[in-house]
């Protein structure tokens, strides 16, 4: 997997933004012990259909945000997601986000463990992303929220 062109970089930004914005409210910005996995996000090549797909086989409401479709499972358990179609290779996907408190260093520790740098990190108005490949070959976020 490469990376992104830079123009595609703005648009996940984008998608994050909206996507995240809802999860780091829910924290009031206070970080936890350990490191939660704050979001994930389903890649494909037509957004209605995949929605339609989830919607049924798990009754989760979906609604459109921009490039990115919301993901609202419907339980206070677990976490929130978003659908998206990059228009680009990877067009299937499932990634998940990590919340880092420093995400430049949780980059340099998973490259020097063996992992990739895809992505960033990317400066985004609720924070900052980065994706990184694990050793097998796994796209991971991470995710360091604004401070205030």
């Amino acid at each position: 997997m490469t990376a992104p062109p830079v123009s595609l970089l703005t648009r996940r930004a984008a998608l994050l933004l909206a996507a995240a914005t809802p999860t780091v409210a829910q924290t009031g910005g206070a970080k936890p012990m350990g490191r939660p996995v704050i979001h994930f996000e389903i890649g494909c090549r037509d957004r209605a259909k995949t929605a339609a797909f989830y919607s049924k086989l798990f009754g989760w409401s979906t609604t459109e945000s921009g490039p990115a479709t919301n993901i609202d499972t419907g339980s206070p358990q677990g976490i929130q997601g978003h659908i998206t179609a990059l228009g680009h290779e990877p067009e299937h996907y499932v990634t998940f986000y990590v919340d880092v408190e420093d995400i430049q260093a949780s980059l340099d520790q998973a490259i020097a463990l063996g992992g990739k740098k895809i992505v960033g990190p990317v400066k985004i108005p609720t924070g900052a992303f980065a994706w990184f490949l694990d050793p097998d070959g796994n796209a991971i976020g991470l995710l360091q929220p604004a401070t205030k």
